[in-house]
């Protein structure tokens, strides 16, 4: 599949940076429930290094991821970066697999991007995200350690997790917030407002769970009907919608396998029509009201 490039998605600018929107999130690069080294470790490492061949020139990470286990993959497979933004994120701690904590004390966090710069081996991080907002501790008290790292060079850009539009903006008045990683997906439309609000700022948004699209996959839906006629498969149906949602969105899904990654790079050459687009998004919201 040499002809498969992430390229099809289109560009986003951060900075001095410019890299296409499909991009790729490193958490299934590690052991079962994030936690630890992946089964088959080498061909993760793989699957990383066949990323800048296919287009992918911007990778989400985590230093809860293993924890520590991603970074340290990507570094091996992908250092020096040639042509790469490289995002990683501080801020949650692990206490075994499935378990995720934030803990946003200044301090910590301070410590987490010093660890990180030593992990992937850089001078300076591309784009550091706060992964939770810790509820114990002031926001703005975080907000301002992220911005002293941000004056101290430690990261070039900023971003956040799992945010509302107000966090944003008290965000904004410490730094300038370059991305928002929330979940998001054709059935999932918790963070329509801030998808918004960040189309209209020029902040990118970073959705994780790209791919779901719950019962709307089933045999005979809209969904798969488009998929039969466009010959691809839901998830890239799924997919191709995410991207045509906003210029601004900065899709990441993830996977340890080579053959997963080409067919999820390949739906950025999907043309969804504005007649499909409007049916998918019909049926989306129809069945996000219905969960809810």
């Amino acid at each position: 599949m040499s002809d498969v490039s992430a390229a099809a998605s289109g560009q986003f600018k951060l900075g001095d940076k410019t890299f296409n929107r499909l991009g790729f999130g490193a958490m299934r690069v590690t052991g079962e429930g994030v936690w630890g080294q992946p089964e088959d470790r080498d061909g993760s490492i793989e699957t990383l290094k066949a990323l800048p061949e296919l287009g992918v020139d911007f990778i989400d990470t985590a230093d809860s991821y293993g924890p520590f286990v991603s970074e340290s993959l990507i570094r091996r497979a992908l250092h020096p970066y040639d042509g790469l933004t490289i995002a990683t994120k501080g801020g949650l701690v692990r206490h075994g697999p499935g378990i995720w904590l934030p803990v946003g004390r200044p301090e910590y966090l301070k410590q987490c991007v010093l660890m990180s710069l030593r992990r992937l081996r850089v001078e300076q991080i591309d784009l550091w995200q706060l992964h939770r907002i810790d509820p114990k501790v002031p926001r703005d008290e975080q907000f301002a350690v992220m911005a002293e790292m941000q004056k101290e060079d430690l990261v070039a850009h900023l971003g956040l997790s799992e945010v509302g539009v107000d966090d944003i903006e008290a965000a904004g008045k410490h730094f300038t917030v370059a991305t928002v990683q929330n979940r998001y997906n054709l059935v999932d439309r918790t963070s329509e407002a801030v998808l918004d609000h960040c189309e209209a700022k020029g902040i990118g948004f970073i959705p994780w769970f790209p791919l779901a699209a719950g019962d709307l996959a089933k045999p005979g839906s809209v969904l798969d009907q488009i998929a039969h006629k466009l010959g691809a498969s839901p998830s890239q149906v799924a997919l191709a919608w995410v991207l045509k949602r906003s210029p601004v969105m900065l899709p990441i899904p993830g996977t340890s396998k080579r053959k997963h990654l080409e067919e999820n790079v390949a739906a950025a050459s999907l043309a969804l029509s504005d007649e499909d687009f409007s049916a998918l998004d019909e049926q989306g919201k129809a069945a996000f009201k219905q969960a809810a």
